[in-house]
Order: structure tokens, then C-alpha cells, then sequence
């Protein structure tokens, strides 16, 4: 240091150290100046065009009508054909399969163990953290919430309420969307009720407890409208009278209700005047599962076109993000966890691993200079141990102008959004680059895929909880066999 110091002058050291610190000091300033709560709301199944505001012809959706004109809108937001790869990317910020997750049952939902999550990086930088409705990534202890980053856990298990396949992944036995037992800081509750009434109720109730302490980070995540189709019966009349099938019906009836529960929070917020302070997503996880209505959309849920993974994304925080501004660059859930990190001034753990990019400055000037980039998709769901021949089958690569699905078809989505005309003899060095970096992503990815050959063996985990909780007899385990689901 002494020589270091006769070398470049005192003075000088003194103003190097001093910017040093200075940076230091930038790089922990909250984005936009101060920390909000946040708010996390993300349906099951709910597509792009299933929002009144986006031209279905049928649904009514007046608060998220608001919230949508009070929001900044990534209008090209993007995520992965099914729920657990989704949520997978949310809390880590990397692509599913490098987390392990390439299904939605069959042990292949766990994200993968040692991966840094946002709720970690929240509670890190001053966050108290909460879940309430469905997690599916993981159903056994080490793969909990609770051993994730979250404080407070309202979840009920697997992918959906009453799902129960081979291995550890199912929700508690006998549960239906009304009435059901819900697992709480891991102790079952016998709640009363519609599902989504109770996991924004829970919501509230918890935010209730918070608010003034510190910044709190509420993650809610409904299992509507993902199928079975079941809504109360004031929410189906309106679509029974229009004739609309049951699946339909259902469907649409959730979404409703989802509405009202929106408005329900809107409305809570605004009595604790702490709008101003509270920072609120909405997304959904993939493309629609019985929507009639597609929009321009081709592909629904469980496809690697632009309707398989194109949803809504609306942010809103009033007085600091611009109300009813679009953003058409693209975006994708795992900018998920390094957009919130720079809101709050949180630091990524292996940042250098992220495969996200922060959406502040699309959030501050959505007319920035944003740099292209490849986004990868596959539909995952293979047969075991055939990861490595899935390799070609159900995938895509997206860019700001291009997507392609499958080595031989190539969109340009600015000029044919509904995917109709194949332009892949027109731009070849297009897709010849896009299946390079393809092939490229999809060895780093395989192994990270720890979750392949996993046995699946005994109850599932739930199942056993509640048991052992409420000192039930616990039946013999009868041989794995994966049900067929298309609504996985």
C-alpha cells in the first residue's frame, strides 16, 4: 500500500477510494429512490386475450381493466408453455431446465436445491416475504417455500388443488376447490370457502400485519382458472345463459371472481393509503387451457407458439411508474428477479448465472436503446431419460422480430403475429443463427437437469402430513403410476 501510495500520490488514493465508495454507495440505491412493497399476482392458465381490456368478447373484467390503465404494460411479455417451468424462472432468475424443472409432476416440478430465489434476495435487503396458494416447485420439506425465502406460507400442493400423482407430488387427500385444507407455515388449516377468496383474504390479512414495519413482498398465486373448471355458482349463470360449454364456463367464472378479488385489494390498499408505497404485478403463467377466444394468438397452453407464452404483464406503482404506458420490447419471467433486484437495491446471488436482464430502464424510458436477445423455449414433459432425444421436438427461439418453431419454420411476429406465413427461405442465416444458439443453450442445460432420473417412490408428501397430523391410518403405497392430465 505504502508504495502504492508514493506511486499515484496521496490525494489521488484519496479520491479513488472515495469514488470507490461512491459507486458502492450508487449501486445500493433503490432505482427509483425509495423501496416499495410488492405485490405478485399470478393466475394459473389464464392467456393473454382472457382480460376484457384485450377484446374478449365475453369475460367482464373491470379491475383488471383499472389496474391494466394504471400500469406499465410489457406487451410482449414472455414465459414458458406450462406453470412449474414459469414459476421456476420467477424465483430464480434463470431458464427452468438450468433449475432442474422440465415437467410439472413426476419430481421434475423441484427446483433444483442451492439456487438463490428472489424471496431470498428480498429478505436479504429487508423484505418480509409471503406465499399464499401454489408454489409446484417442490412439495417435499428441502423444497418447500419455507426453506426458499418466504416467511409466511399459505400453499396448498403439486400444481393444482386435488392433484395427486406418483412420487412426492400431490396436494393434501380429498381436497376440492371449496372448503380446502390449506397448508400454513406447515400446519394443515380446514378453511371455508372459495380457493381464490381465501388465498386473497389470507393475502390481505397477512398484509394487514406488516405494513408499517417494513417493506413486505406478497406473492399470490391462484390455482384458477386451471382446470378442474369449478366457479361458484353466482360467477357461471352469465356464461351458462350464453350456452358456452362447462369447461368454459368454469373457466371464465374463476376469472371473474379473480377479478373481484383484484378490485378487493385495490380497494384495501387504498384504505391503508399505502398505494403510493406499493409496487403491483400482474402476470399469469402460460397461455390459455379453455379460453374460447385466442385474439391473433396461435397456440394455447403447452405450446412453444407466440399463445403458448405470451401473457399479460402490468405493473403499476402510481406517482413513479407512467400509467398507461406500452412497452413492446421483449421481455420474459426470468427478468423477473434481476428488475426487482435493482427496484429494491437487492443483490443477485450468482448474478453471473442470471439469464435475466433488469427491466428498469425499459420501466424509466421505454424508447431506451435495448439490445436484442434470444429467448429460449421448449415444452419440456419428455418420457424418462429422454431428455437428450426430446432435444428437437417442442421447442422455439424467440427474438424481438423472429420466432422460430422448429428447425424449419420461421415467423416474423412484427409483420404475421398470428404466425401464418413460414419466412424461413427468405431470412435462412436468421434461423441458422437462432438453432446455433439453440443447440448451444440446450447442452448447458442438460446438466443441470437433476431431477430426470428421480424415484418415485411413497405417498405423497402431503398426503402424509395431513395424515400424521390428524392421526389418520396411513395406506400402503401401491406402485407408481403417472396419470395422463392434459391440464397438468
Amino acid at each position: 500500500m505504502q508504495r502504492l501510495i508514493r506511486c499515484i500520490g496521496t490525494a489521488a488514493l484519496v479520491l479513488m477510494v472515495m469514488a470507490a465508495l461512491d459507486s458502492m454507495t450508487q449501486a445500493a440505491e433503490p432505482a427509483f429512490g425509495k423501496r416499495p412493497n410488492i405485490i405478485l399476482i399470478i393466475t394459473d392458465d389464464q392467456g393473454y386475450y382472457d382480460l376484457s381490456c384485450h377484446g374478449h368478447p365475453f369475460l367482464r373484467t373491470p379491475n383488471l381493466d383499472k389496474l391494466q390503465s394504471r400500469s406499465v404494460r410489457f406487451t410482449r411479455f414472455q414465459v414458458s408453455p406450462t406453470c412449474a417451468p414459469t414459476r421456476s424462472a420467477i424465483m430464480s432468475g434463470r431458464a427452468p431446465f438450468y433449475v432442474g424443472v422440465t415437467h410439472t409432476i413426476l419430481e421434475r416440478e423441484r427446483m433444483k436445491l442451492g439456487v438463490p430465489t428472489l424471496p431470498e434476495m428480498l429478505r436479504d435487503a429487508g423484505y418480509t416475504t409471503g406465499i399464499f396458494g401454489k408454489w409446484h416447485l417442490g412439495d417435499q420439506a428441502a423444497y418447500r417455500p419455507d426453506k426458499r425465502g418466504f416467511d409466511e406460507v399459505f400453499i396448498h400442493g403439486a400444481g393444482g388443488i386435488g392433484q395427486s400423482y406418483a412420487g412426492s407430488c400431490g396436494d393434501a387427500p380429498g381436497n376440492k376447490y371449496f372448503d380446502p385444507a390449506i397448508l400454513h407455515n406447515n400446519t394443515f388449516v380446514k378453511t371455508k370457502g372459495f380457493c381464490t377468496d381465501i388465498f386473497f383474504d389470507q393475502a390481505i390479512k397477512w398484509m394487514d400485519t406488516q405494513r408499517g414495519k417494513k417493506p413486505f413482498f406478497a406473492y399470490i398465486t391462484t390455482n384458477a382458472p386451471h382446470g378442474p373448471f369449478i366457479a361458484p355458482e353466482s360467477y357461471k349463470k352469465r356464461f351458462e345463459a350464453m350456452k358456452l360449454r362447462s369447461s368454459s364456463v368454469g373457466f371464465y367464472g374463476m376469472i371473474e371472481n379473480i377479478d373481484d378479488n383484484v378490485g378487493k385489494l385495490a380497494k384495501q390498499l387504498k384504505a391503508w393509503d399505502i398505494e403510493r408505497d406499493t409496487l403491483v404485478i400482474f402476470m399469469t403463467d402460460n397461455g390459455p387451457a379453455a379460453s374460447t377466444y385466442n385474439g391473433d394468438h396461435k397456440g394455447k397452453k403447452g405450446s412453444v407458439d407466440e399463445g403458448g407464452t405470451r401473457v399479460p404483464s402490468f405493473w403499476s406503482w402510481p406517482g413513479v411508474l407512467q400509467a398507461g404506458t406500452d412497452i413492446d420490447r421483449l421481455a420474459n419471467h426470468y427478468d423477473m428477479l434481476p428488475t426487482i433486484a435493482q427496484i429494491v437495491a437487492g443483490t443477485p446471488k450468482e448474478a453471473d448465472q442470471l439469464h435475466g436482464r433488469s427491466l428498469v430502464p425499459l420501466l424509466k424510458d421505454p424508447k431506451v436503446k435495448w439490445e436484442d436477445r434470444f429467448r429460449f423455449f421448449h415444452k419440456g414433459r419428455w418420457q424418462r431419460g429422454q431428455a437428450k432425444q426430446a432435444k428437437w421436438s417442442n421447442f422455439a427461439v424467440r427474438s424481438q422480430r423472429f420466432r422460430l418453431v422448429s428447425r424449419n419454420a420461421l415467423y416474423d411476429i412484427e409483420a404475421d403475429p398470428s404466425q401464418q406465413t413460414n419466412v424461413i427461405d427468405q431470412h435462412p442465416k436468421v434461423a441458422k443463427d437462432m438453432l446455433a444458439a439453440y443447440e448451444k443453450w440446450f447442452a448447458g442445460a442438460l446438466p443441470n437437469m437433476v431431477n430426470e432420473d428421480a424415484p418415485l417412490t411413497g405417498h405423497n408428501t402431503f398426503k402424509l402430513m395431513y395424515w400424521k397430523q390428524y392421526n389418520l391410518p396411513i395406506p400402503p403405497v401401491r406402485e407408481p403410476r403417472p396419470r395422463r392430465n392434459r391440464n397438468r
